[in-house]
């Protein structure tokens, strides 16, 4: 792999295998991160707890083997848990935007992990304007909303003005309009 491309590359490891996630996820990923990482990491100030972006591996059962993920949002309250590049506690909240590459294991193997480690909130984005919001009940995720943005004032199902609040933190309040602002 050349230099360039190494300094950007990332991978994950699930049940022993590792998952090279090159090349980097197109530039819409990256917007819909960053829009979400800043509003929550406005409504976490004076916090204990924690939002990071996509350089923090979750290493979702560090007591049984090294197996670790990378989710693009996360956060997390129990700062003694953060060893190195790597948490080991259970984060209250992750949210995983879709790319080309990832989508499947986003889907199906990262979800289950989520939902097994206890993980409350879960959030499925995808850059064409979705949002899917699972909450754990009884030990299982449970799809609680489903949002699909439409900008436009003048069609009837306008919602880009509509509110979602972190469960966890109800203080914390986005639009859909605000997740993908910027994707134009």
């Amino acid at each position: 792999m050349a230099s360039a491309a190494r300094e950007h590359w990332r991978d994950e490891k699930i049940d022993g295998v590792v998952y090279d996630m090159f090349p980097a996820p197109e530039y819409r990923h990256g917007i819909i991160n960053s829009n979400i990482h800043t509003i929550i990491k406005q409504g976490l100030k004076n916090s204990i707890c924690l939002v990071t972006m996509e350089n923090l591996d979750f290493r979702y059962h560090p007591d049984v083997n090294d197996d670790y993920v990378c989710p693009d949002i996360m956060v997390l309250c129990d700062r003694k848990q953060l060893k190195g590049g790597s948490y080991r506690g259970v984060p209250k909240f992750v949210a995983e935007t879709l790319s080309h590459s990832t989508a499947k294991r986003d889907r199906t193997e990262k979800k289950d992990i989520y939902e097994a480690a206890g993980v409350e909130e879960f959030w499925i984005v995808s850059p064409q304007g979705s949002v899917e919001i699972y909450y754990l009940k009884d030990g299982r995720y449970v799809l609680e909303q489903n949002y699909m943005l439409q900008a436009d004032k003048e069609e009837e199902a306008y919602n880009a003005d509509l509110e979602i609040c972190l469960r966890a933190f109800p203080g914390i309040k986005m639009t859909l309009g605000e997740i993908f602002e910027g994707l134009d």
